[in-house]
């Protein structure tokens, strides 16, 4: 029997290798007419999953894929070593919370599917933690993740947000810490794809202010992913009975984060969609909402003080930041001082994650971003430097926990050394690594980072992380890979991925590069690669593979690009402009159509960042670079690999569809393009371990493939 399954495995892997190609896409001629601009296209009907046709076409292209991918050499190796280092028996910790003199985390811990909620003493006592709650025992599968969790004050309770399958479409569930029962009623649609979510309690615990998505019947079925507001709910209480506190007149796609204060204060936080302009809102203790900011203050980030004063980080006249200080006396814009004046160096803010801004009883403790690694700077209240910790080289700090007194925990990581929480006490002026740090299950040891800059087209300076071996030959013979994003302001900062250690394993080398879009070097970064700037995106991250190649790092026989969603739109934008300059291309739920884009449920919150085509000047900015319409027949393209989630809530399905069908029908290379479409996940978030292995297996087999490099265990 055992022989006879060899033989029929062989038969299989045999099959696939002979196929002509992928299956055959009918072509469905549409146009459009945009600004007196003529625009045609052949798959709009691949838009539609309820379309059976669709459907067929997508499960079908899922079969070639999977014949493909399977029949690569070495996948099962590959696989193994995947899985040898993602599963090994590590433990990391984030999302970490003070509360009641008790810390609360989120603890990954492999072989688990997913991540679980513990509590423990203090972080160099993770032996004592107590679970709360973990979605693994909810859902064997793997399919339940937490989205996030809020302690109340006195740490007895527990809000946390659940969802599936990637969904990202979370409900409110309150635990008993001690017990870990389940309390009071589940409260649904809380956290969505689009804007997010937030819960922030009461100072007597009895009660909280959550984002709300409207639920069926309250809006238009189409809208029902827009309009998120703030909401009360009072433990006991039946949700029917809670509270619209805010949203009424706020922007159709507002995104929303709450705060209170030990007086019970709320400050509110509302996006304008993804475009980083922002209001702030102040309930008092009497109920009544007041305006603090308008979109031109320029405020990206605000927090409540103890003493009843607001902190804010602000950018109007300053792109790499200033923090400005309100009194609680003089609750106005106009009235708030300056505290820290802008530097060299740019002030994190960052609305989707915990604060880069933290303040404790008399510091202030801010987040600067360096050009791609960051830091923290410490101020007294009145603005004067002190003291910080130290950190890393070419390092990221995470995430920076408030203690007692002016004493904090932060994380801090590089692309050597794998994450670990560190104390700081100003008093003694000292960084201890605490007992929450990861432990690596790779040997980086004769691994080097180096930075070097790479020239684009009107000259600017990117900066390229270069992660190589000591001894590499600059000869260009080396397989490479570049990673990219360059979007929304956010910043690629050092992470430590062990999986690179199988690609360095294998002589090759790995880049990630600082393009314009994010925020490495603050707001005119961001703003000088979007709109109608995308374009100098697109050529900084050419420049970056030019660089390589000049460098004698590789060459495009053996240069291989990594991007997923805006960084997936980037790859394409790449394989259109210049597809001779990279072998192969791994694209993960990326949009393509640029055209169209803004009319997915998703795609209303995208129109600060990309534009619009309702705007003729952004409309033809999106037309000259939007991938799917700038593919041409029979022009040599190379090699891809589109991989998207059946669940994406943010960027959906059918931009790769589209984008695969086009390239399928048009490149004359002969290099696969396979779209790989897995029906249990999303945009990438609450991806069960399992599923992590599978995909990251695929792609990385499908590169080491097309780049010629034989697998060596």
């Amino acid at each position: 029997m055992r022989k006879l399954a060899i033989l029929l495995l062989a038969a299989v892997a045999l099959a696939a290798c002979s196929q002509p190609g992928p299956p055959e896409t009918p072509r469905s001629p549409v146009t459009d007419i945009y600004h007196g601009v003529t625009v045609a296209e052949d798959y709009r009907w691949l838009e539609d999953w309820d379309d059976p046709k669709v459907r067929d076409w997508s499960n079908a292209q899922n079969d070639w894929a999977r014949a493909v991918l399977d029949a690569l050499p070495s996948r099962d190796a590959i696989r193994s070593r995947v899985a040898e280092i993602l599963e090994a028996e590590t433990e990391s910790y984030g999302s970490l919370a003070w509360r009641g003199g008790r810390l609360f985390a989120v603890k990954n811990q492999p072989p688990k599917q997913q991540p679980f909620l513990v509590v423990l003493p203090d972080p160099d006592r993770p032996d004592e933690a107590n679970v709360i709650l973990d979605p693994n025992e909810i859902d064997p599968d793997g399919g339940t993740t937490i989205d996030f969790h809020a302690p109340s004050p006195d740490g007895k309770r527990v809000a946390v947000s659940l969802s599936r399958g990637g969904s990202e479409s979370g409900d409110i569930h309150i635990v008993e810490v001690e017990s870990g029962e389940r309390f009071d009623k589940i409260i649904p649609r809380v956290n969505g794809g689009t804007a997010g979510g937030d819960l922030t309690w009461t100072p007597d615990g009895k009660g909280f202010y959550y984002t709300r998505y409207p639920r069926p019947g309250e809006r238009p079925e189409e809208d029902l992913d827009f309009y998120q507001q703030l909401w009360f709910h009072e433990l006991g209480t039946s949700p029917d009975r809670d509270r619209l506190e805010l949203g009424e007149g706020l922007p159709r796609v507002a995104e929303i984060r709450a705060q209170c204060d030990p007086t019970g204060r709320v400050l509110a936080s509302v996006q304008d969609g993804d475009s980083g302009r922002f209001e702030h809102h102040l309930r008092g203790p009497d109920g009544t909402w007041v305006q603090l900011t308008r979109y031109e203050d320029r405020v990206v980030q605000a927090e409540l003080a103890s003493d009843g004063s607001i902190f804010m980080i602000s950018r109007k006249d300053a792109p790499r930041g200033k923090v400005l200080r309100m009194a609680r006396e003089r609750l106005s814009i106009a009235a708030a001082r300056t505290l820290v004046e802008q530097g060299p160096e740019t002030i994190v803010s960052d609305f989707y994650g915990p604060s880069p801004m933290v303040i404790t009883a008399g510091r202030l403790y801010l987040t600067y971003q360096l050009g791609g690694p960051s830091t923290v700077r410490v101020f007294d209240h009145s603005g004067r430097a002190q003291s910080g910790p130290q950190t890393l080289p070419v390092s990221r700090v995470g995430q920076i926990v408030a203690l007692d007194g002016d004493t904090i925990l932060y994380e801090n990581e590089s692309y050597l050394v794998p994450s670990a929480w560190y104390r700081f006490d100003p008093t003694s002026k000292r960084s201890e690594k605490t007992a929450l740090a990861e432990e690596s299950p790779v040997d980086m040891s004769g691994v080097e980072v180096v930075r070097e800059m790479a020239a684009s087209k009107d000259g600017t300076e990117v900066p390229v992380n270069i992660l190589r071996s000591e001894d590499l030959a600059l000869d260009g013979s080396n397989p490479a890979l570049l990673y990219g994003y360059g979007g929304y302001g956010i910043s690629v900062t050092p992470r430590f991925n062990p999986v690179l250690a199988l690609w360095l394993e294998q002589g090759g080398v790995y880049v990630a590069a600082n393009i314009r879009g994010g925020g490495e070097f603050g707001d005119g970064w961001h703003r000088t690669g979007m709109l109608t700037h995308k374009q100098n995106v697109f050529d900084d991250f050419a420049a970056a593979m030019q660089h390589l190649i000049d460098g004698g790092y590789t060459s495009p026989a053996r240069l291989a690009i990594l991007g997923g969603s805006n960084g997936g739109l980037l790859m394409g934008a790449m394989i259109a402009q210049v597809p001779e300059r990279a072998r192969a291309v791994v694209s993960i739920v990326g949009m393509y159509d640029m055209l169209r884009v803004e009319l997915s449920p998703n795609g209303a919150f995208n129109i600060p960042e990309f534009g619009t085509v309702e705007d003729e000047e952004q409309f033809r900015a999106l037309y000259a670079y939007s991938p799917y319409h700038n593919i041409e027949d029979g022009k040599d393209y190379p090699a891809v690999l589109f991989m998207t989630g059946a669940n994406d809530p943010r960027v959906d399905p059918m931009q790769s569809r589209k984008m695969t069908a086009r390239l399928q029908s048009a490149s004359g290379s002969g290099r696969p393009v396979l779209l790989r479409t897995s029906a249990e996940t999303g945009h990438g978030g609450g991806t069960p371990l399992s599923a992590r292995v599978e995909e990251i297996t695929d792609w990385l087999a499908f590169l080491l493939h097309e780049l010629g490099v034989p697998y060596r265990p």
